[in-house]
């Protein structure tokens, strides 16, 4: 991805111009937690901008937990990682800052130009092994290490992304439903929902570095159940990587998180590797030949243009005293002018309201409501504040305010990433999390097939675009009465609508599914739910 076009892409119409003072030049992407944009600082110097998405800064939960994360991601300094500049958890909408790194991601090399050359792997793994003991020091383990979180800059690798990092002193069990990581990229004990220690990280470096010299994923492609279950059940085959990375790469890869290389272990060995070259500084040159032409960085978007208005024309001064007397009696007669007709203006005015007063008076005088005219005239007056038997709804003469009784409409509660296997369960109230089987939503594997599966709630899953609303599931949901949906017709992407006996509607959004092999023990849904409380 050398293209600047491919790199920066122009803002579209609901892109924001402006986010806590950064003036936006182009869109660089987006992910599971917002958009992330390029600016760039009052020096000049680019940044790069993660808005987050709405429906998760709405969610309480949610800004604590970024909170947390900013604070973490605040500690961390080191040459091999995108420093944070700055965040606001509390922002409409929450963002973070942090230096914007000019080069692509490991997996975009790759994929341009295939495998890298053994030095080249060398120096990427000792450059995230030092980027790791950073985000280690700072108390803090990733979780999602993998080759699209590694960015290649001219001078060596840089680590990103730590916002679903996991801070010490924080439960590290993936059933939580925090995000977990990516299959593809995991430890066993992240498979297994075991303990998640900075061990876990050191599997994931090795599994990127065996993804940089090999061009593909070590434990192979194919759904996400598969993959896991090769991770957790079988030894990694190492044959087809470079003989020089095997003995560093198995030592990473080892199944029991206590007998993996620690980062710094890692940043040695590679230094004996690379021998004279680590001493000479030859790195910035394998990183030129790997990362390609550079790209140019757009410039800073400039501050508006004030609009002025025009001067005023200087009217010509009258110069003799017969100008001076004419010029007198024109202002005398203008303003003469002028005041009449406000005069005539506000008579007409006291003259409409002592009419509609009177009509006032006279409807009140043939109501049934009892009360003397005396009182109707005071409570009429624009003044007063308490309502008469003569202003309909019992709102004050001229107001518009509706009544305070008018329903809310329901509020939408989001919880973001949540993950479903057989052994925990959902609940539509709070807290949404089970670690039983007695929530809500359960899921359900049999022999060929997973299913969603509830004792108390009705399922729908919509056939239309994706998109779907409160509106918009309660039509699907009307007349509906099942409480199972397969999850053979579901994928990533897919939208379910459940509705509660309790009045409130939910739509659940797949982000992963993992039921392609039932029996496998590792069937799993990764999903986004919004609840809409007493919605019906």
């Amino acid at each position: 991805m050398n293209n600047a076009t491919e790199v920066f892409q122009p803002l579209q119409a609901d892109d924001p111009p402006l986010v806590a003072g950064y003036r936006l030049a182009a869109r660089l992407g987006a992910g599971g937690m917002g958009r992330v944009y390029l600016s760039h600082t009052q020096g000049g110097r680019p940044v790069a901008i993660k808005v987050v998405r709405p429906e998760l800064a709405d969610d309480p939960a949610f800004r604590q937990r970024f909170r947390r994360e900013i604070k973490a991601a605040q500690r961390v300094r080191g040459a091999y990682t995108a420093e944070l500049i700055n965040a606001d958890a509390d922002g409409v909408p929450p963002w973070l800052a942090t230096l914007y790194v000019p080069g692509p991601s490991l997996a975009e090399a790759i994929a341009r130009r295939g495998p890298l050359p053994v030095p080249a792997v060398l120096w990427l793994m000792a450059g995230v092994a030092e980027a790791l003991q950073a985000i280690h020091g700072a108390g803090i383990v990733h979780r999602d290490l993998k080759p699209s979180n590694v960015l290649l800059a001219a001078d060596g690798p840089r680590v990103i992304d730590f916002g679903i990092s996991l801070a010490s002193g924080v439960t590290s069990h993936t059933a939580t439903g925090d995000a977990i990581g990516t299959p593809q990229f995991m430890a066993p004990e992240q498979a297994s929902a075991d303990e998640v220690t900075a061990a876990t990280d050191v599997f994931a470096l090795g599994q990127t570095a065996a993804f940089a010299a090999m061009g593909e994923p070590l434990y192979g492609d194919g759904p996400p159940a598969s993959v896991l279950y090769r991770i957790v059940h079988s030894k990694p085959d190492l044959s087809l990587l470079p003989a020089q990375l095997r003995p560093i790469i198995a030592r990473c890869l080892a199944a029991d998180p206590e007998e993996r290389a620690t980062p710094a272990e890692v940043v040695e060995w590679c230094r004996q590797q690379l021998g004279r070259d680590a001493d000479a500084g030859a790195g910035p040159a394998v990183w030129r030949e790997v990362t390609g032409p550079e790209v140019m960085v757009p410039s800073p978007v400039p501050d508006p243009t004030p609009v002025h208005t025009l001067p005023l024309l200087a009217l010509p001064q009258p110069t003799g005293p017969d100008e001076r007397r004419a010029r007198r009696r024109h202002t005398t007669l203008v303003t003469a002018t002028v005041t009449a007709g406000a005069l005539l203006l506000t008579g007409l005015a006291w003259t409409g309201m002592d009419a509609a007063d009177r009509l006032r008076h006279r409807d009140a005088a043939t109501s049934s409501t009892p009360g003397p005219v005396a009182s109707a005239r005071s409570s009429a007056s624009p003044s007063a504040s308490a309502p008469t038997s003569g202003n309909a709804g019992g709102r004050t003469p001229g107001s518009s305010r509706p009544s305070s009784t008018a329903p809310k409409p329901p509020q939408a509660v989001a919880y973001p990433l949540l993950w479903l296997d057989e052994k925990n369960s959902l609940s539509i109230k709070e807290p949404v999390e089970r670690k039983d089987r007695k929530g809500d939503i359960r899921l359900v594997c049999k022999k060929i097939s997973c299913s969603l599966e509830s004792d108390t709630s009705v399922i729908s899953m919509p056939d239309s675009k994706p998109g779907a609303s409160l509106d918009s599931c309660r039509l699907y949901l009307t007349g509906a009465d099942s409480h199972r949906l397969t999850l053979t017709v579901a994928a990533a992407g897919s939208e379910i609508c459940i509705k509660h006996p309790s009045g409130d509607i939910a739509l659940l959004v797949i982000q992963v599914k993992s039921t392609a092999m039932p029996m496998s023990g590792v069937s799993f849904v990764m999903a986004d739910m919004t609840v809409w409380r007493a919605a019906r």
